[in-house]
């Protein structure tokens, strides 16, 4: 079931929403804006993610004006992710929900019989 689009809404949050709400997407961002990651597969390797939802994305997060897609090896073709200014903007936003987490999610649960 195709999810409804917030675009169109006269809401800050739903616009904010239609451009980083999918469930990877502030996980990138964590790892280009905050861990300084910009490669396929160093984020690929800290994310557990499958390559094609990376890349599906990746697509978005530049298309919506985020990253620049900068190519850094023509054999075999590699490109690494680079933060834009909306992308920069962002950090405070995953930083707050860090300290929130932290304050709400509580710490990860341990492993049942530990």
């Amino acid at each position: 079931m195709k999810r409804k689009s917030f675009e169109d809404m006269d809401c800050p949050i739903a616009r904010s929403l239609e451009l980083v709400g999918e469930w990877w997407t502030p996980l990138i961002l964590r790892d280009i804006v905050m861990v300084g990651l910009t490669r396929f597969d160093d984020m690929q390797d800290d994310l557990g993610i499958a390559p094609t939802v990376l890349t599906s994305r990746l697509r978005h997060l530049v298309d919506a004006g985020l990253l620049e897609r900068r190519q850094y090896n023509e054999r075999p073709p590699r490109f690494e992710y680079l933060p834009t200014e909306a992308a920069r903007d962002f950090e405070p936003v995953l930083r707050a929900l860090f300290k929130w987490g932290v304050k709400w999610a509580g710490a990860p649960r341990a492993e049942a019989g530990t």
